[in-house]
């Protein structure tokens, strides 16, 4: 085959595992072999309309089949597949699209109305939309129409593991989001790290639960159970209590979130009363593991191997085995197989045991640039060739690495990344407002949610609920402050930079109300 990257994947999978399923959702079961014939025909089909290796295919939509399927005909054409988050506001959406170049735009029925002004915005019109209604608009094809008329011809494009696979667009710390580029090599790299570090085998039947336009639903779970010849089942939006069930009625092994849905489902009615005994792994990332929710599992004779990452690594950094779950609790683990991890201070040397610095990383799995540039920027890469990651930890004697800080100030809600730049730029354009500084502050159900502080200008007058309706439909719901607080002054060091480490001191234990 030319083909050497992940769109090739499944037709290579065919080989052994033909009639073994590949994928479940809704009770419909997809052997491989079936999936390999619908995303063929889906190639063909945007082959068909125009599309050529290179453009841009970009994705809005809830977890379903027709996501991967449009993956792999993208990867299968050695076009660039852009998956949008689907908790984006219309304006976020039309930024992706229009950057991206997105030749062609795939969306659910039910995001219909925004997906359709975003790609009016970007001068999109090649538009095919996934829904189960009898007939779509005459401005977008149906997608099951689509599929089900096209060429079963077989495909091969040359790819090589150095081209293009995906853009993946993450909250920028300057306020506009940058297209992250993710090679098939990248990822191709990203999932050897998870076979290497997880005991995953092609019996496993691995349950996701998180979102796919997420780089960790992909990379560290998804791409490796395919990879792997084992059976990926499709929650369409995480519900708790569909999640236990589907644990069990399909024996799941394994699963993969955040804390956020696995305290969820441990609160849940049904967690005492429904057999989750098939459950081996349990991957975690976003955030550490509440002691509260480790307890929840151990006490069902499950552990969590849990981790750091970040899209621009695709997305694995380190893994924390169950093994060390509560030996290093409050740790992120040790560097993955094929990934390096230093720690360095001001002037770019290494520290020692204990002390900390900025966390860099390299290796095959670490993107080359962002979209629309030849390079990485040199704020985010070493002269040596070492990606910066913006976050402060230190290493103990063992290796396993702690975060203390983050230079960025991200916050980290439910899973979801939250630039404060990106929040404090929208409330700045309020008229009204003088000054303006986004933290995260604890929360109990979604780890931390941003909080924002305002001062008035001199002679105005400023209320939450100004702010508030200001940020209604400009961005996710998620990086809403769910907090606003009006004070008369902000903490400033001596050249005047406001001290968020003070406001995060001052507010921590605020109470802040949950989505």
């Amino acid at each position: 085959m030319l083909n050497n990257g992940i769109g090739s994947w499944i037709h290579r999978r065919v080989l052994g595992s033909g009639a073994k399923p590949a994928v479940i959702f809704e009770g419909r079961e997809l052997s491989y072999r079936e999936l390999d014939t619908r995303i063929t025909r889906l190639a063909n089909a945007l082959r068909h309309r125009g599309i050529q290796q290179g453009d841009r295919i970009a994705y809005l939509g809830d977890n379903h089949p027709a996501f991967l399927e449009t993956l792999f005909a993208a990867g299968t054409l050695g076009c660039i597949f852009v998956p949008i988050n689907t908790r984006l506001a219309e304006p976020e959406i039309s930024l992706a699209l229009i950057d991206s170049g997105s030749a062609a735009f795939f969306f659910s029925e039910a995001l219909g109305t925004i997906s359709r002004k975003a790609a009016a915005s970007a001068g999109i019109t090649l538009l095919i939309e996934i829904g189960s209604r009898e007939s779509a608009p005459e401005d977008a094809a149906d997608y099951d129409k689509l599929v089900s008329v096209a060429s079963t011809s077989f495909v091969d494009v040359e790819v090589g593991l150095d081209d293009d696979a995906m853009i993946l667009y993450t909250s920028g710390t300057t306020g506009r989001p940058k297209g992250a580029v993710i090679s098939h090599g990248n990822m191709t790299w990203s999932c050897l790290n998870v076979l290497a570090e997880y005991d995953l085998v092609s019996s496993d039947v691995a349950l996701m639960i998180s979102p796919l336009f997420h780089v960790a639903s992909l990379g560290m779970g998804t791409l490796p159970a395919f990879l792997k010849g084992a059976t990926v089942v499709l929650e369409s939006r995480f519900d708790p209590g569909v999640a236990l069930e589907l644990i069990e009625r399909y024996r799941a092994t394994w699963i993969s979130g955040v804390p956020t849905t696995f305290q969820m489902m441990a609160e849940h009615p049904d967690w005492s009363r429904r057999d989750i005994s098939s459950l081996q792994k349990l991957t975690c990332g976003g955030s550490p593991v509440p002691l509260r929710v480790i307890d929840a599992y151990q006490d069902r004779g499950l552990s969590f191997t849990g981790g750091y990452g970040m899209t621009e690594a695709g997305p694995g950094v380190t893994t924390l085995h169950p093994e060390w779950t509560r030996k290093k609790i409050g740790s992120s683990g040790v560097q993955h197989f094929f990934t390096q991890m230093r720690i360095v201070n001001d002037i770019g040397e290494p520290v020692g045991e204990g002390e900390m610095g900025e966390i860099q990383i390299s290796g095959p799995n670490v993107i080359r640039r962002y979209w629309d540039s030849p390079d990485l920027p040199p704020e985010s890469v070493t002269p040596d060739g070492w990606f910066r990651t913006g976050d402060i930890g230190y290493q103990d004697g063992d290796g396993f690495l702690f975060i203390s800080d983050r230079l960025k100030d991200m916050i980290i809600s439910g899973g979801e990344n939250v630039y404060p730049a990106e929040v404090e730029k929208l409330i700045i354009e309020l008229p009204q407002v003088g000054s303006v500084a986004v933290i995260g502050v604890p929360d109990d159900k979604w780890g931390e949610v941003p909080v924002a502080i305002v001062t008035a200008r001199e002679g105005a007058v400023v209320t939450a609920e100004d702010v508030q309706r200001h940020l209604a439909g400009k961005i996710a719901r998620y990086k809403t402050p769910k907090t606003i607080i009006v004070v008369e002054e902000l903490p400033r060091t001596a050249t005047g930079k406001i001290r968020k480490a003070d406001l995060r001191a001052q507010y921590s234990s605020l109470n802040a109300p949950t989505r």
